[in-house]
C-alpha cells in the first residue's frame, strides 16, 4: 500500500489506496513473480543495511526503473529517503498510469523496489548533515512537502516551467525550498537553482518522436518549452543523473553509494 498526501483547503491529509502509481518504469500492471519479489526484498534488505552503516537519517535515493541508455542516462527516477523510529521511509512523487495527475506518496523500503524496475540498482546521495537537518523538516511536515508540488504532470517537463512537474523536478525544487527559508514557491526554488548551476538533462527529440509523444501518451507534453529550443529538437528536463550530478559539485553532497544486485 501506498500513503499518498493530498493538499484539501489548507491541510494536508493521508489515505491509503492501491498502488496504482508509477515513476521511472511503465505502467503496465502484471503481477509480480515470485522471483521479482525475492529480488526486491533482498534489494530492499541490502540497501537498508547500507544506509543504516552510512549513518546519514535523510539521503536522496534513485532506481533505475526503465532502460534510458539511447537517451545516455542510468537511473530514472528520484526520492527522499528518511530513518525514523528505525525505520526507513521513501518520499516520492508518482504519476496516476495513461493520466497527467501525480501526487506525493509515502512507502516502505521495500516497495520501492517491488515496482518491477528494469535494473536492480540503486543510487544513493548522502547530504551534509547540516542539508539532512533541513529536509527532514520538510520531510516531516506534511504541509512543506506539498509546498513545491504542482499535480499536473509532464515527463519531459521543461527544467525553468511551472506549468507542469515531473518526479525529478519535484525532488530537486523541493530540496531548494529546504535549502532557503525565503522560498515559498516553484519560481524562488529554480531561480535557486540556476545561482547554484544546477545544469539541466538535454535530450534530443525530432518532431516524430514529440509527436507520437504527445499524441499517445496523456503524461507527455512539450507546450511548456521554449518554441526555439523544441522546434531545434533540444528539451531541457530533469534526469536522475544531474540531479546527482548538481549535489555533488553544488558542495551539498557528502558521499555517494551505488547498491546492486
Amino acid at each position: 500500500m501506498y500513503k499518498k498526501l493530498l493538499l484539501a483547503t489548507a491541510t494536508a491529509l493521508s489515505l491509503l489506496l492501491p498502488a496504482i502509481s508509477q515513476a521511472g518504469q511503465g505502467c503496465e500492471q502484471k503481477p509480480p513473480t515470485v522471483g521479482m519479489v525475492t529480488k526486491g526484498i533482498a534489494m530492499a534488505v541490502k540497501t537498508v543495511e547500507q544506509l543504516n552503516a552510512s549513518g546519514a537519517d535523510v539521503v536522496i535515493i534513485g532506481r533505475a526503473g526503465q532502460d534510458l541508455s539511447k537517451y545516455k542516462q542510468h537511473y530514472s527516477h528520484l526520492g527522499f529517503a528518511y530513518k525514523e523510529n528505525g525505520s526507513w521511509t521513501i518520499v516520492h512523487k508518482l504519476n496516476e498510469c495513461d493520466t497527467a495527475i501525480s501526487n506525493i506518496y509515502e512507502q516502505g523500503m521495500g516497495q520501492f523496489f517491488l515496482d518491477d524496475p528494469f535494473r536492480f540498482e540503486t543510487a544513493i546521495a548522502i547530504p551534509t548533515p547540516e542539508v539532512q537537518q533541513r529536509l527532514r523538516a520538510v520531510l516531516t511536515d506534511p504541509q512543506k512537502l506539498l509546498t513545491e508540488h504542482t499535480p499536473n504532470y509532464n515527463m519531459l517537463s521543461y527544467v525553468w516551467s511551472t506549468k507542469y512537474q515531473q518526479s525529478n523536478q519535484w525532488v530537486l525544487e523541493t530540496l531548494a525550498m529546504a535549502q532557503e527559508p525565503v522560498i515559498h514557491n516553484r519560481e524562488q526554488a529554480q531561480a535557486w537553482l540556476k545561482f547554484k548551476g544546477y545544469e539541466p538533462t538535454v535530450l534530443t527529440l525530432g518532431p516524430m518522436t514529440r509527436l507520437g509523444g504527445r499524441m499517445f501518451k496523456a503524461n507527455i507534453a512539450f507546450d511548456d518549452h521554449p518554441n526555439e529550443k523544441r522546434f531545434s529538437d533540444r528539451i531541457e528536463t530533469i534526469g536522475a543523473d544531474s540531479v546527482f550530478a548538481f549535489l555533488e559539485q553544488s558542495g551539498l553532497q557528502l558521499s555517494h553509494i551505488v547498491i546492486t544486485l
